[in-house]
């Protein structure tokens, strides 16, 4: 016969060898992929493989416009994606804590009070026993710890882990998104507004050359042509607004409407017309391998690609037995200062093994399924890659083009200014004819548009270069505080009626 000690000692080896075997996991443990890259963007003229990072943080704020500066403040606190993201944080955080959990014994208490009466009873010579009422006490635990042998929970420990980290990097993607939408609506807004105070500028000269043209032909040196023509070049001009204004309008809502706001809660803010922002260039654009390290939707595909290599493991680790640990410990009595007594006490402690003998095929599909599933993942880490990589090579070219377009529209606009002053003066002094001072206005307006438009494109370039590096917002961010504060969370009568909202 085995001395308790004894006893308890065997069983603290046979505990000590399932927990090192608990050290063990299946499945592929996860590599993160080296993608070869090239060593410069395809836009730089000489190879410069140590350029350093771009300063991607706050961008917008090397536009110098205080108005946007202020509006990022505003659409980061209210936007509503942002505010949906930042609950899938909580969400993710909150199902890496059940995986956890999965990992600790559980421990459950039980307790029940009973009243009863015993029946009467009749005995061999005729007589009736009624024994009464009587009430019993009873009180117990109960546990239960899986050994996770082959690591089937630990793995999806290790893939609710990743999921936080993809959750957080899709917070940041939304924030980069963000900023992007922000700033290019707000330069267009600005655009519109140059646009609409050109077309009225523009129109109001029209309207006083065709009052000069009406001087002309009261005196005899014009034609009623020349007068019609000076007019409808002046409508034509002035019908522009409505369409501009109306975009500009459709801009302001955008805005209002991504801080989280109605759309026309920005209209009085930014009724004041403001130069567009103007863009310091170049840039620095580092190398392709910064676009791993600074892309958050990159980045996001990565943990995910993490998070599905892990599940193949916990799909693995089903195939194998596995084995719990599960105890109670009873007591009950007459009264309640009977349940402490050790002859009211019964406990049963012992593992439990659990084999899987046939599944019909269930479980090993399973892990194919998960293996099928880490190779989508994989593919669409790839592609998020060679698409940032394009994003890039893309903002690079059409920044560097639209400088040059720039510049070549400067010089035409300038010119066709000088040649509408000029034609002007002319017919003034009756050297030229009317259709050379139309054709010289129609040009210039033209061109001095196109000017415009060009420092529109040229601005939302940078702000496209600086989303496809990567740079978006890089303050704090509180993703603990719910959006919804619920009351009343604990047991009330249920018959109570609900109070609806005011």
């Amino acid at each position: 016969m085995l001395r308790r000690g004894a006893g308890f000692a065997r069983g603290s080896v046979l505990l000590g060898a399932a927990l090192l075997l608990a050290a063990c996991s299946v499945g592929p443990d996860y590599v993160t992929p080296d993608f070869n890259l090239p060593a410069q963007w395809g836009s730089a003229t000489t190879p410069r493989v140590s350029d350093a990072p771009p300063q991607l943080a706050r961008w917008w704020e090397r536009l110098n416009d205080a108005t946007l500066n202020g509006l990022m403040d505003e659409a980061v606190e209210g936007n509503l994606d942002v505010a949906t993201a930042k609950a899938r944080v909580r969400e993710a955080r909150a199902s890496y804590h059940q995986a956890m959990g999965a990992l600790f014994p559980s421990l459950d208490g039980s307790g029940a009070i009973t009243h009863a009466r015993d029946g009467s009873r009749v005995s061999s010579g005729g007589d009736v026993t009624v024994r009464g009422d009587y009430t019993t006490y009873q009180a117990g635990l109960d546990s239960s710890w899986e050994l996770d042998l082959f690591g089937a929970n630990r793995r999806a420990v290790e893939a609710a882990r990743y999921g936080v980290d993809a959750s957080a990097e899709e917070l940041r993607a939304t924030l980069l998104t963000l900023v992007g939408d922000v700033a290019t609506n707000y330069v267009e807004a600005r655009g519109y507004q140059a646009r609409i105070d050109l077309a009225r500028r523009t129109a109001a000269s029209q309207r006083d050359t065709a009052a000069l043209t009406k001087k002309k032909l009261d005196a005899g040196g014009a034609t009623a042509m020349d007068v019609a023509n000076a007019n409808g070049l002046a409508a034509s001009t002035e019908a522009n607004i409505p369409t501009l204004e109306s975009s500009f309008a459709q801009s302001v809502h955008r805005l209002s409407v991504l801080t989280g706001r109605p759309p026309t809660a920005l209209a009085e803010r930014l009724r004041k017309t403001k130069p567009i922002p103007a863009p310091r260039l170049p840039i620095p654009a580092g190398i392709p391998a910064d676009v791993l390290n600074a892309r958050p939707d990159v980045r996001m595909a990565e943990r995910q690609l993490a998070q599905s290599t892990a599940l193949i493991g916990q799909a693995e680790a089903n195939r194998y037995p596995s084995i719990s640990l599960t105890g109670n410990i009873d007591t009950s009595g007459y009264k309640l200062g009977d349940l402490a007594k050790s002859s009211s006490i019964s406990w049963a402690f012992g593992p439990t093994l659990s084999v899987p003998i046939f599944s019909g095929g269930q479980l090993e599909a399973a892990v194919r399924l998960s293996e099928a599933q880490r190779d989508q993942s994989f593919l669409a880490y790839e592609a998020s890659v060679l698409t940032a990589l394009e994003e890039v090579e893309n903002s690079l070219v059409a920044l560097k083009q639209e400088r040059l377009r720039r510049d070549k529209l400067t010089t035409s606009a300038s010119n066709y200014a000088k040649a509408a002053r000029l034609s002007r003066d002319l017919y003034e002094a009756g050297s030229t004819s009317f259709l050379d001072v139309l054709d010289a206005e129609r040009s210039l307006y033209s061109a001095a548009d196109s000017l415009i438009q060009s420092r529109i494109t040229l601005a939302t370039d940078y702000v496209a270069l600086n989303k496809a590096l990567g740079g978006g917002w890089d303050g704090a961010i509180d993703t603990y505080t719910p959006v919804v504060a619920d009351t009343d969370m604990g047991p009330r009568p249920a018959f109570l009626p609900k109070r609806e909202a005011q």
